[in-house]
């Protein structure tokens, strides 16, 4: 049976706060121009200082009046991330959306994040989930806080392979990936579970983009070479836009008809194109003791501890042990 389209209307966001992560290029690129352009003030955390400006700059020319700032932030250092999370407090800014977008995909070798964790899931899920946790009081100061992790239909084949999370005993390019991407529904869904029982008041929410034509297909598996312009034409072709492919991560993050603890995607065939809609959970995603086991592991490895407290007490969450 067809699924139904969701209204991707963004709601008016004139005096919120979005930080979304990856956001000098395709999706986090999109839902940055979206998200001003809805009224949000946008804090756009990169890897590239100068490739964030540049980011920056082209949407200033398109949306003149759109609020928007730099933060430096590489998932792949923990260092970094808690750099960037502490500027956020010392500051007192609140957070109202947290779209954790950016990410690296299939990359052909073996390879370590600055904390000698596999690069892939060391930097799309240990450093959103330490980041996360980091900047929990910042999300608190607002009435509505809302997290949104970016998962992949790579999920689909993820395995959870607890004897070998960094790939220390065999590296598969797109095994990697996939447990990495399955780590992000899996925090997502957890991560409301938890704010549920200890009354930390998010919205968690996870979406994936299908087919998306963006960079990940030459910074992964492409190992950084562009492809040619046959080959582009190609993928164009058969993978949807940016525009398109975001709009699930978008109805995530702004739509008031959001499920705690939802997942979407594209509504066509096999969830590759297509407008958004509840997109189907794989099966390791939806048991409660595997993401149970996740986080203890992601705790233990990142140092951050997201505190079992409500706002109200004494002991902050997102700490650090």
């Amino acid at each position: 049976m067809p699924r139904t389209a969701l209204d991707t209307t963004v709601p008016d966001l004139t005096g919120r706060v979005a930080l979304v992560t990856g956001a000098n290029s395709g999706l986090g690129f999109g839902l940055t121009g979206r998200l001003a352009g809805a009224g949000a003030e946008v804090i756009m955390a990169v890897r590239n200082r100068q490739k964030g400006e540049d980011a920056r700059a082209r949407l200033l020319e398109r949306q003149p009046n759109a609020r928007l700032r730099l933060i430096d932030l590489d998932l792949a250092s923990l260092a970094s991330v808690r750099a960037a999370a502490r500027s956020l407090l010392d500051e007192g800014v609140g957070i109202d959306i947290l779209i954790n977008n950016a990410g690296i995909m299939a990359v052909p070798d073996r390879r370590e994040t600055v904390d000698g964790f596999e690069l892939q899931f060391g930097s799309n899920h240990l450093g959103p989930f330490a980041f996360t946790g980091l900047l929990l009081p910042a999300l608190q100061r607002t009435p509505s806080p809302r997290v949104v992790s970016t998962s992949s239909l790579a999920a689909n084949a993820g395995r959870w392979q607890w004897d070998n999370l960094n790939a220390e005993r065999r590296y598969s390019a797109w095994g990697a990936y996939g447990l990495s991407k399955l780590a992000n529904l899996a925090f997502a869904r957890e991560l409301q579970r938890r704010s549920d029982v200890h009354g930390w008041g998010l919205t968690s929410a996870a979406a994936h983009p299908g087919g998306t034509h963006t960079n990940l297909q030459t910074t992964g598996p492409r190992d950084g070479v562009a492809p040619s312009e046959k080959q582009s034409r190609r993928m164009g072709r058969v993978m949807q836009s940016v525009d398109v492919g975001l709009l699930p991560s978008l109805f995530a993050a702004t739509s008031p008809r959001v499920e705690p603890g939802g997942y979407y995607g594209p509504k066509g065939f096999l969830e590759v194109r297509g407008e958004p809609a509840p997109a189907r959970v794989p099966r390791p995603a939806r048991a409660a003791e595997p993401a149970a086991r996740l986080w203890e592991v992601s705790e233990r490895a990142t140092g951050v501890v997201y505190a079992d407290h409500s706002p109200a007490s004494t002991v902050p969450p997102g700490r650090e042990d």
